[in-house]
């Protein structure tokens, strides 16, 4: 069984539009911030996914084709940076569906143990929302949330991406 890094996009890989979607690959910001996390998971040889609600496609303000560009962006900034992601998965279904996919459900997480075989017990799901939090535990997987957090609401909570122990994240 591999350990896994599972990653929110917005707020986590990329500058998050408050109020808004990214639709185009122009609004596509890479946080430099993310580079030492997935250095560490790279050298620490754990699978590196993304999970991440879309519900911008399911509200009709952007096509799975316009997504589809975007995560092209988000791949060609991370090859620039000598990464790759191992999959890509989300949910474009809107949050009144209580679709079993969509965060703070554990769907997409639980298809990435699957498609992967994950160590539950060395995997993690980092996000800057409750839900991604909620999503990780339903799942059995370890947590991080980036934020103004209660200190309880993850295994790990910290105020920005470069105080995440990595030490403790990637271990081999």
């Amino acid at each position: 069984m591999q350990s896994g890094l599972l990653l929110d996009r917005d707020g986590i890989i990329n500058r998050r539009i408050i109020g808004g979607y990214v639709r185009r690959p122009a609004e596509f910001v890479l946080l430099p911030e993310i580079i030492p996390l997935l250095d560490a998971a790279r050298e620490a040889k754990m699978i590196i996914a993304v999970i991440t609600n879309q519900q911008g496609v399911g509200k009709g303000l952007m096509s799975e084709s316009d997504l589809a560009i975007v995560h092209d962006e988000m791949t060609r900034q991370l090859k620039n940076h000598g990464h790759r992601l191992d999959a890509i998965y989300h949910c474009a279904d809107l949050a009144s569906t209580g679709s079993w996919r969509r965060k703070p459900n554990p769907g997409m997480i639980e298809e990435a143990i699957a498609d992967f075989d994950l160590a539950t017990s060395r995997s993690w799901m980092i996000g800057d929302s409750i839900t991604d939090a909620q999503a990780g535990r339903a799942a059995g997987i370890h947590t991080a949330l980036v934020g103004d957090f209660p200190k309880d609401a993850a295994t790990i909570v910290v105020p920005s991406l470069r105080h995440l122990p990595l030490e403790t994240i990637c271990k081999r």
